[in-house]
């Protein structure tokens, strides 16, 4: 066991941090294996086979670099249920420890497969991170079946560095971007004010803690989260006391948010990530034990190895010290950058630049005679004022969280949308399985709109009163509406 002024080691939390990553991978494909089919598959919202095929006649082979998926090989329902049953797999073998370095290898090849034919599914900035840390973590993890700890094969500095750099990366670029933004929410400290309410997919203890909180707590938080962000995570770069508090401040932090909202795995992973400011000797304080043996940081590795985990965490960190800098630095190079873009591998990040001011839902509804119009319930997002909203994160329901983006912009900038009210019209099962059920019983309807309403928490006299926890307006329509006639054919309905 490493004593006195020997470098602390870092077996266990990296023993902890691989059996959380595993966990989140496994929280992705789970989330797909209910989703693909409807979002990707042929019938679904935007099937990868027209898009690769469309990829293929205009880059050629290129197209294997700027959609870098599995999925050429075949994009159908069993394909892609095969993809996720292969991710969920071999993400319990990395949970359990079984071949870790193998495991996180295949985890982010299939999760990456995914990502790269999702489209428009695929355009939040954790999977960026999931990826990014996937890479970071095939030079991270032990060799070997069963590694235990792998105290034969610690950490190197360069891996648990790149790893430590990913999360010093998420916070600072978020504090970046909220002073570059501009928004006067920020600069204000009301920011906080409503965030629980109009993010993407709030939670009950957020109803709680906007409407029962003072405003001097959400300015307190809008304050600590710049200061966070932007000051308190240099902290990273200074001695290990000061990590291990970093560590101990941050963790509830994510608790909170965690708590407050559902980011599917965005915030666990980052929690995740934190943890690897700790070291061996903080943690067997705790009572974890670690193993006799010296745990020498940078002992032998073979040439080969060393030189391929140089050459890809060197380049990962070079790209993304251009990307942190914001165009700072215009005589570093962009192109190695650019190159891991397609991959995903190096990312900018940058979350809440710009709080959102008010609340809308798409409603998808249809109809017999277009008169009476019967919703179809949602599995996850905002819709009866009387059911409180859920707790559900890792699991990212991708098709709802896309709603509520598309709910910021207009239906042309997201077509898919008109696609739902067609898929609907033609009862199909793979795109029904987003939804709470068919209200229809099988029985397509003649006609299928997209709403739009305004939604607010409800005040507390009016949860008491009426025992909701919004209110709604209804606001027109969001999507022309579309209808089945006779022939079969589906036209815009007049």
């Amino acid at each position: 066991m490493e004593a006195g002024n020997q470098t602390p080691g870092h077996l266990w939390p990296r023993w902890i941090f691989l059996r959380l990553l595993g966990l989140w991978f496994f929280s992705a494909f789970y989330s797909l294996w209910f989703q693909a089919r409807g979002l990707i598959g042929p019938h679904g919202l935007l099937p990868a086979a027209p898009y690769l095929a469309s990829l293929g006649a205009q880059l050629g082979w290129k197209r294997f670099w700027y959609a870098p998926t599995l999925l050429w090989l075949g994009s159908g329902d069993h394909a892609l249920l095969a993809l996720c049953a292969f991710g969920m797999a071999v993400a319990l073998l990395l949970i359990v420890n079984l071949w870790p370095r193998a495991a996180v290898a295949a985890c982010t090849l299939a999760f990456l497969s995914f990502i790269g034919a999702l489209q428009d599914f695929a355009s939040y900035q954790s999977d960026g991170m999931l990826l990014e840390a996937g890479l970071i973590s095939f030079f991270f993890t032990p060799p070997g079946r069963r590694p235990g700890l792998g105290a034969a094969s610690p950490p190197s500095r360069l891996s648990l560095f790149a790893l430590q750099w990913l999360w010093f990366r998420i916070y600072f670029e978020s504090g970046v971007v909220k002073l570059r933004s501009g928004d006067p929410q920020w600069a204000h400290l009301t920011a906080m004010d409503h965030y629980y309410e109009y993010g993407p997919l709030p939670s009950w203890v957020g109803w709680y803690a906007q409407e029962l909180l003072p405003h001097a707590f959400h300015a307190a938080t809008a304050f600590a989260t710049l200061a966070l962000e932007l000051v308190v995570v240099w902290a990273l770069f200074l001695p290990r006391r000061f990590k291990i508090a970093l560590c101990l401040l941050v963790t509830p932090f994510q608790i909170g948010i965690i708590a407050t909202s559902n980011y599917a795995f965005l915030n666990y992973l980052v929690l995740s990530l934190g943890l690897l400011l700790l070291d061996d000797r903080f943690l067997t304080k705790l009572g974890l034990r670690t193993p006799e043996a010296p745990m020498v940081e940078g002992a032998p590795r073979r040439r080969a190895w060393l030189w391929m985990e140089r050459v890809v965490l060197g380049w990962n960190l070079y790209a993304t010290t251009v990307l942190t800098t914001f165009g700072a630095l215009p005589f570093l190079p962009t192109w190695p950058a650019e190159l891991l873009a397609p991959a995903r591998f190096a990312n900018r990040y940058g979350l809440f630049a710009v709080m959102t001011r008010q609340r809308d839902e798409i409603e998808f509804q249809g109809s017999p005679d277009g008169v009476t119009w019967t919703p179809y319930r949602f599995r996850y997002k905002p819709q009866d004022p009387a059911e409180a909203p859920g707790l559900y994160a890792p699991y990212q329901p991708r098709f709802e969280w896309n709603l509520w983006f598309a709910s910021l912009g207009v239906w042309r900038r997201y077509p898919w949308v008109v696609t739902c009210e067609q898929r609907l019209l033609e009862g199909s099962p793979e795109l029904l399985e987003l939804f709470r059920g068919d209200p229809f019983a099988g029985h397509p309807p003649s006609q299928v709109r997209a709403a739009l309403w305004h939604y607010h928490f409800a005040m507390p006299d009016e949860k008491r009163a009426k025992g909701v926890y919004w209110t709604r307006e209804e606001a027109g329509l969001y999507a022309p509406a579309l209808q089945r006639l006779p022939d079969g054919r589906i036209v815009r309905a007049e």
